[in-house]
């Protein structure tokens, strides 16, 4: 008896130092002094548990393991059911403090098998204000423009949909896109004159967009976003991709190009979309109009005003990695969601510096792409200072580079990008245009074939990835 009672004692004064150091204020396995053995011997297993840890990654990781525990602890009894790597859906935990860089997930530690586990469960799925909720959105519309990072986005949300079995609203006929320069129509998407597919995910395929179109094919609720990049640089580069094109094949330099145009003041040949004010045209507007268009100032508050309409976030392809985490906290995401591989990336040989006075130009002849652009530019950074902060910001695209670098080091052969001729596997090489040299990606030798196989989905370029998923989705389809 007295072994009995001391030993019970001992279990009480343990759940008084853990219950301490969680934080409660109050003993929630004491009630009137007695004891919920359950919960006492639960706290001796989380004792245990640490000491094990310790002995892994030592004090540091058994207190962020700890931290972890207390802010999952807060959760709000009806905030949802606990989801995999530690999330909470439909609600979660609260609003993380900016200087817990725990919480950001900006953990120092991750070398060992404790601490990649901590770096998973501290990346944040989402920034929530005080009594608010989040749940990660399944319907998704991503208008893909061009030479933007478009491709790296649609890696993202082809790895992030096919994990979860999601639908997508593919091209018929296995085209690679959605019969772009066409406006978009409903009967461009496999499965919705034959009726085989309930309904839609995901439609992230090059388009030119028709709002009305699309509605007939996406749900009410689906998020809507694209990406602009520096009319400058993505003149330039949509120079070198498509400089086999009739439009740009007799110009012998981008300056030769835009002084016979300036001076034309518009593009008869085919195509010329990708010549002009592509942006624009992508989102489904008139794109011919320059500097000296008298209704320039017009037409470009309208087209502002149009996608303003149309999409709830406009993405900044300079900032990319601010625009992923801003994406993520859009979209109720983990940081794990966002781990990208650039694709369809140019080598630095291929690039063309350019003059200030080639720059001028191009803001002239496709000064519609640049009114969009300086407002979306703004926008972007007010919403990031009104949604995040620029603090929380910053610590979260460093835990995106860390875990961005972590893998690279797991699946990357030679460390980065390399150029095509250098790619290994030849299903794995980019598909080449133009002047443009495309980087690929060689894998490291993988014994394990779950790592091997995100590792694959990781670097796989689009056009292999989109006929990956016809496949899966249509296995009985015949030309």
């Amino acid at each position: 008896m007295w072994a009995l009672l001391i030993f019970l004692i001992v279990c009480i004064i343990i759940q008084i130092f853990v219950t301490y150091q969680t934080g409660d204020s109050k003993l929630t396995g004491l009630q009137h002094l007695s004891v919920n053995k359950p919960q006492v011997f639960a706290s001796l297993q989380n004792i245990l548990e640490s000491f094990s840890l310790q002995s892994l990654g030592g004090w540091a990781g058994l207190e962020s393991l700890h931290e972890n525990r207390t802010a999952y602890k807060t959760v709000r009894p009806d905030a949802g059911h606990h989801t995999e790597a530690g999330e909470v859906s439909p609600g979660g935990p609260p609003l993380p403090d900016p200087e817990n860089k725990l919480s950001l997930g900006l953990s120092q530690r991750t070398s060992s098998a404790a601490d990649q586990t901590l770096l998973h469960i501290n990346a944040p799925s989402s920034t929530l204000k005080p009594g608010s909720t989040c749940s990660p959105k399944s319907h998704i519309l991503f208008l893909k423009t061009h030479k933007t990072g478009s491709s790296t986005i649609l890696n993202i949300l082809y790895r992030y949909g096919e994990s979860r079995n999601l639908t997508f609203a593919l091209p018929v006929k296995r085209q690679m896109q959605l019969f772009y320069p066409n406006f978009f129509a409903e009967r461009f998407v496999e499965g919705v004159k034959s009726q085989h597919v309930n309904g839609f995910h995901i439609m992230c395929n090059h388009m030119r967009f028709y709002k009305s179109e699309v509605a007939k094919v996406m749900p009410a609720e689906t998020f809507y976003f694209s990406i602009l990049r520096h009319p400058v640089a993505m003149m330039e580069s949509l120079f070198s991709y498509y400089k086999s094109l009739l439009v740009f094949r007799k110009s012998l330099s981008l300056d030769d190009f835009l002084d016979s145009s300036l001076r034309n003041q518009t593009l008869s040949v085919s195509k010329n979309n990708y010549a002009h004010n592509n942006l624009a045209f992508d989102f489904g507007l008139e794109n011919n109009v320059t500097a000296d268009s008298n209704d320039l100032e017009e037409r470009a508050s309208a087209a502002i005003a149009a996608i303003e309409r149309d999409f709830q976030l406009v993405l900044i392809s300079e900032y990319f990695d601010e625009s992923i985490i801003l994406l993520k906290h859009s979209l109720c995401w983990s940081l794990e969601d966002m781990v990208f591989f650039k694709l369809n990336s140019r080598s630095e040989g291929s690039r063309q510096p350019l003059s200030t006075t080639t720059a001028e130009k191009i803001k002239r002849w496709n000064a519609l792409d640049w009114r969009i652009y300086l407002h979306f530019n703004a926008t972007f950074w007010h919403r990031v200072d009104s949604e995040i902060g620029r603090e929380q910001m910053e610590g979260e695209v460093n835990a995106l580079r860390a875990l961005q670098a972590k893998q690279a080091n797991i699946c990357l052969r030679d460390g980065g990008a390399v150029h095509p001729s250098q790619v290994k596997d030849a299903r794995m090489k980019p598909f080449q245009s133009g002047k443009a040299v495309i980087q690929g990606y060689n894998l490291n030798p993988l014994t394990d074939m779950q790592l091997q196989k995100k590792c694959l989905k990781l670097i796989t370029p689009e056009l292999q990835y989109t006929l990956l998923l016809q496949n899966k989705q249509f296995p009985d389809f015949h030309l």
